[in-house]
C-alpha cells in the first residue's frame, strides 16, 4: 500500500500526539500529552509559524513531520526548522521519510523560506542518511540551546 502525506489540521492534533508520543518513547523521553497537544493546536492555528503534514497509508497514520518558521539575520528572511521527523517502525524504508521531507521543503517554500535546518544527534546515522538524500548537509555550526521554559517531554 502506498504511503500518501497530507497536510495536518487541528482535527488531526491527537494523532499527532500519539505519533509524538511514539517518537519519544524510542528516545527515552516521557512525553506528557497536555503540553503536546497544545504546542501542536498553537502551531496549527497560525500557519505562519510553520506546519504539520502526516504520512498516511491506508486509514493509519504512520508518521508526521513538523516544520517551524522563524527570521534570520543570516539569510535575510524566513528560515525554518525540521522540528520533528517520524516514521512509525513497520512503515519505515518505504519512502514515508523522503515524501514527509518533500511536503516540509514545499511548505517551507510556499512560506517564503529561503533556508531549512534540522538537529540530528550525532549518533543518528539513519536519520543522517535521509537528510543526506535530502540534500542536508553539515553546516559546520553547533547548535547551543537555553530553555526559557520546560520542554514538553519535561512537563
Amino acid at each position: 500500500m502506498a504511503v500518501e502525506v497530507r497536510p495536518a489540521g487541528l482535527p488531526d492534533v491527537a494523532t499527532l500526539v500519539a505519533l509524538m508520543q511514539a517518537f519519544y518513547a524510542e528516545a527515552d523521553f516521557p512525553l506528557s500529552a497536555g503540553p503536546a497537544a497544545h504546542a501542536f493546536e498553537a502551531l496549527l492555528s497560525e500557519p505562519r509559524l510553520g506546519g504539520a503534514w502526516l504520512a498516511v497509508e491506508g486509514a493509519e497514520a504512520v508518521g508526521h513531520v513538523v516544520l517551524t518558521v522563524c527570521f534570520s539575520m543570516e539569510y535575510g528572511g524566513l528560515r525554518a526548522f525540521i522540528d520533528d521527523l517520524y516514521v512509525r517502525p513497520a512503515a519505515r524504508g518505504r519512502g514515508a521519510g523522503a515524501g514527509l521531507l518533500a511536503a516540509a521543503r514545499a511548505g517551507a517554500a510556499a512560506r517564503g523560506v529561503r533556508a531549512l535546518h534540522v538537529e540530528v544527534g550525532p549518533g543518528n546515522a539513519v536519520a543522517r542518511r535521509l537528510y543526506a538524500r535530502a540534500g542536508y548537509v553539515d553546516s559546520g555550526h553547533l547548535l547551543l540551546s537555553l530553555a526559557l521554559a520546560a520542554p514538553v517531554h519535561a512537563a
